[in-house]
């Protein structure tokens, strides 16, 4: 297409970008490309739920690792993204939990139009929540299905029934407006398989003229004329240089990652950091790459002593079971139950997750486990420890420095070993004595305070949930306005989960998509476009 006949050009075809590709090419008159580094989404272990963490280290997978973490036992971590079509919505384990009220209203405190109230409306137009828990919550026509798990794990019951037992309140919804307690997990799925953003989103649209998409695409820098974004320069799949112009708007949707190097490599950052990496400031912005934020997690983990676990998913009946009736392990999200707990009754608001699996997730999902077994993963939901992500130097295709300062809070310790304590107290409950046995390496069961320091400081891993490296906001920090422009450029935002001023109490899918569904109106109305109400998805 010749240059300057896009009116958007979106880079990153995840959670974010599909929205967008969407949302802003039903505009007939506009012409719309989006940019995806990735290839597409054919692999067909991104359609089988349980089959996740096969994708990992692979094509479809940026497959990074932090720099060594002094206070994880220098360490470092494996940090998984999607690099597909869907984005990290194409290898994940499907959850969708919106968070919990506070989180928004936070964000609103410094940022207007953020609160849950304001954004609510844009989580119910992306659902399509279909079965027993149908409405109520959740919006019922939108593009991206939300289902019930279709066949529960036995242990997971028992879990829930775990809950119940330390008196943890009992949820109707886990997505309900104050999570505070335990629930089954609500699924990106559609009759058994994934349903990624590039599922519900961006095929539908594919069917549009205006719309075009370019796969294995890797961005190298945006195009600016001053002060304007005018543009993307990417290498093709053939490894040539190509560029792509934009009438309205550059939209970086590339992730907690990607969107802050892109930036950077742009010449978009704090100057003096861009200068000793040898790329010329462009734009003077101290906060890019800033504020990284994650869900530290650590697993504890049993075997189990009944055959009855995900252990036997890739078995022959399993298999026929899916394959016949998109039934059995196999549609296992593999984080089937959530408790979200205040450590202290007197908070406002869950600091602890609770994530049911019944498999051993050993390895950061990467060794096999030897036999049945199940994990309680603990995840702190409000970390105070910030990280950044940073150049190695001005070459695009150098992976970028990702240091995410895991416990460099004190109290991020603290709060991880409390949850350990709480979870060791769920197994030992009497609904789940019956499915507990022996501790699985590296859990060796109950050890005093001083070796449980050490063993999350040799094991905890990442819950693969980056976030807020282009914070919205309006002090000099922030990277983003709260209509989500980059603060002193014209032509460009930011739309993705780097936004976020602080992490949400959940896993950060479903914000992500809500993000961009109020970005999508912003943005029609930042450039009058005729189309400012809802964009049906075709």
């Amino acid at each position: 297409m010749a240059a300057g006949d896009y009116g958007y050009v979106i880079v990153g075809a995840g959670s974010a970008g599909c929205v967008l590709a969407n949302r802003l090419s039903a505009e007939p008159g506009c012409q719309v490309a989006l940019l995806e580094a990735g290839g597409p989404d054919r692999k067909w272990e991104i359609r089988i739920p349980a089959a996740f963490t096969r994708l990992f280290l692979t094509d479809y997978d940026w497959s990074y690792r932090t720099t060594k973490q002094p206070q994880l036992s220098d360490r470092e971590v494996y940090w998984p993204l999607g690099k597909t079509l869907g984005g990290s919505s194409s290898i994940n384990g499907q959850a969708w939990t919106r968070g919990h009220r506070a989180d928004y209203d936070g964000w609103a405190q410094s940022c207007p139009g953020w609160s849950y109230d304001e954004v609510v409306p844009y989580f119910r137009r992306a659902e399509r929540r279909v079965g027993s828990n149908a409405g109520g919550v959740y919006g019922t026509s939108g593009p991206l299905f939300i289902s019930e798990l279709r066949d529960p794990n036995p242990t997971t019951l028992a879990f829930l029934a775990a809950c119940a037992e330390l008196g943890l309140r009992r949820l109707g919804e886990l997505n309900e407006p104050d999570n505070t307690g335990f629930a089954p997990t609500p699924v990106t799925q559609r009759r058994g398989l994934r349903h990624s953003a590039a599922d519900g989103y961006l095929r539908p649209a594919r069917r549009r003229p205006n719309l075009t998409v370019v796969t294995g695409a890797h961005a190298q820098r945006i195009l600016l004329d001053g002060t304007r974004a005018t543009g993307v320069e990417y290498r093709d799949a053939a490894g040539v240089t190509q560029r792509m112009t934009a009438s309205r708007e550059v939209i970086l949707s590339a992730g907690a990652v990607h969107s802050p190097q892109l930036l950077m490599l742009s010449g978009i950052g704090d100057a003096d950091q861009l200068r000793a990496v040898g790329v010329e400031p462009r734009h003077h912005l101290v906060g890019v790459g800033a504020n990284l934020q994650d869900h530290l997690a650590c697993g504890v983990v049993f075997h189990c002593t009944k055959p009855i676990t995900l252990f036997a998913a890739d078995s022959p009946v399993q298999l026929v079971r899916f394959l016949l009736a998109r039934r059995g392990m196999l549609t296992s999200s593999v984080n089937e139950a959530v408790a979200f707990v205040r450590s202290d009754p007197a908070l406002a608001a869950p600091d602890l997750e609770f994530v049911w699996l019944p498999v051993p997730l050993l390895g950061e999902g990467l060794t096999p486990p030897p036999g049945h077994g199940m994990t309680l993963a603990v995840e702190l939901l409000q970390p105070d420890s910030r990280g950044d992500i940073s150049l190695a130097n001005g070459d695009p295709a150098e992976p970028p420095v990702i240091d995410p300062g895991y416990l460099t809070a004190e109290s991020d310790l603290r709060g991880l070993a409390t949850g350990v304590r709480i979870a060791e107290r769920l197994c030992d409950t009497a609904a789940l004595r019956p499915y507990v046995g022996a501790p699985m390496a590296p859990y060796p069961g109950k050890v005093d305070d001083a070796e449980l320091v050490t063993l999350l400081r040799k094991y905890a891993q990442t819950a693969y949930h980056p976030v807020g490296t282009c914070r919205m906001g309006s002090d000099d920090a922030a990277v983003v306005d709260g209509e989500l422009r980059v603060r002193g450029l014209d032509g460009l935002r930011v739309v993705d989960a780097s936004i976020m001023p602080r992490i949400i109490r959940g896993h950060t899918h479903a914000p992500t998509v809500m993000i961009a569904e109020r970005a999508a109106d912003l943005i029609r109305a930042g450039n009058h476009s005729p189309e400012q109400g809802r964009a049906d998805v075709a």
